[in-house]
C-alpha cells in the first residue's frame, strides 16, 4: 500500500450526531443512522455544513467499537457536539469502505514511524474520523466511493 497522507490544521467543527456501541459486523447499525440525523436537521431548518462522517471514540476491532454518526453544522446548536480544532493527518481512500480498516492501520503505523503523537488517551480518541465524500445516491457503486480518513494529532 502506497501512503501519501498530509498533515493539516483544521478549525473546530460543530456537528449533530448519534452514538452507539457496535462491532465490525454491525457497523451498518450506526452508519445507517446518518439519514436520520440529516432528516432531524432538515426538520429543524438547520443547514448541513459538510459531508457526513463516522467518529471513532473507542476501537476494539475484536470487540465493541464506540462510534458516532455525525453531520456537520455551521454553528453550535442545542445538543450539538464538536470535532476539536488541531493538526490532523488526512488521506483519501477510493474504494469500498471495507478497505478503511487496513488503510487506518497503515496510516497509524506510518504516523508511529514518523514519531507523531496521536490524540488518544486511555483508548479514547480525540478525533478519528471517516468523512464520506461520495453521495451513495449519486454513485451507487461502493468501489468508486471517496472517503477521507482524518486522525487528530496531540
Amino acid at each position: 500500500m502506497v501512503l501519501d497522507p498530509t498533515i493539516e490544521e483544521r478549525p473546530a467543527q460543530p456537528y449533530m450526531g448519534v452514538r452507539r456501541l457496535v462491532t465490525i459486523a454491525t457497523m451498518n447499525e450506526i452508519a445507517d443512522r446518518i439519514p436520520e440525523v440529516i432528516g432531524g436537521l432538515a426538520e429543524r431548518g438547520v443547514a448541513i455544513a459538510g459531508a457526513p462522517f463516522l467518529r471513532y471514540l473507542r476501537v476494539d476491532l475484536a470487540g465493541e467499537i464506540e462510534v458516532e454518526a455525525g453531520v456537520p453544522v455551521a454553528a453550535p446548536i442545542a445538543g450539538s457536539c464538536e470535532l476539536p480544532a488541531g493538526r490532523y493527518v488526512t488521506i483519501t481512500h477510493i474504494g469500498h469502505p471495507d478497505g478503511l480498516t487496513d488503510l487506518t492501520a497503515a496510516v497509524l503505523a506510518w504516523g508511529d514511524e514518523q514519531g507523531l503523537d496521536w490524540d488518544v488517551e486511555d483508548g479514547l480518541w480525540g478525533a478519528r474520523v471517516e468523512r464520506f465524500l461520495t453521495n451513495p445516491v449519486e454513485q451507487p457503486d461502493p468501489t468508486r466511493w471517496h472517503t477521507e480518513l482524518a486522525v487528530r494529532l496531540s
